[in-house]
């Protein structure tokens, strides 16, 4: 590196593994209220994100704002909606019939306004008005970006520090005009 030219980056490095990162923000805070950091991203791991998420307060009605992922709409988080809203009736069988058919089914049962848990989803290729977008972006430029980790403990270890220090210096609340108690924006990468 020398004055006046231009910043080199090595082409050559030593990849030490990937992390998947799923996060919700708090639009009423500006705070991550939920993040999951493991090897994958599966329906499994989103709904446990999910579970997690609705634990903090039960009896609070949850509005959760995501993209079209696969994963937002799957069999095993439709499932688990209709057992905690007690859900009467049948879901049908995944790809033949009912609320199970198909991912357009699923989302306008996860979308149903009178569920205690309900699902908006950004159209497609919109997932920029999703606020916790806005957060990963954050994310990339603060800590992703040019970062030297070491191992994929030290890469989640410095993305909780940054989640720590963005809850307590840097998160603002969203003027969101709703009318629902909680709305968590929800994502993943």
């Amino acid at each position: 590196m020398a004055k006046g030219y231009v910043e080199k980056v090595e082409s050559e490095y030593q990849r030490n593994g990937t992390q998947c990162l799923i996060a919700s923000k708090d639009i009423k805070t500006g705070k991550i209220a939920e993040y999951s950091i493991g090897q994958t991203r599966t329906e499994l791991d989103y709904l446990t994100h999910i579970q997690n998420i609705v634990k903090t307060n039960p009896k609070e009605k949850t509005v959760i704002f995501c993209d079209q992922l696969n994963t937002h709409k799957s069999e095993t988080l439709v499932y688990w909606i209709a057992q905690t809203i007690r859900y009467v009736g049948e879901l049908g069988i995944k790809g033949k019939e009912g609320i199970l058919k198909s991912q357009e089914t699923r989302q306008a049962f996860l979308e149903d306004e009178s569920h205690k848990i309900r699902f908006l989803y950004t159209p497609k290729h919109c997932s920029w008005i999703n606020q916790i977008e806005n957060w990963f972006g954050i994310l990339q430029r603060k800590v992703i970006r040019r970062g030297n980790f070491t191992s994929t403990q030290d890469l989640e270890q410095k993305i909780i520090d940054f989640i720590i220090y963005y809850n307590k210096c840097l998160a603002k609340p969203c003027r969101w005009k709703s009318k629902c108690e909680k709305i968590i924006m929800s994502f993943r990468v």
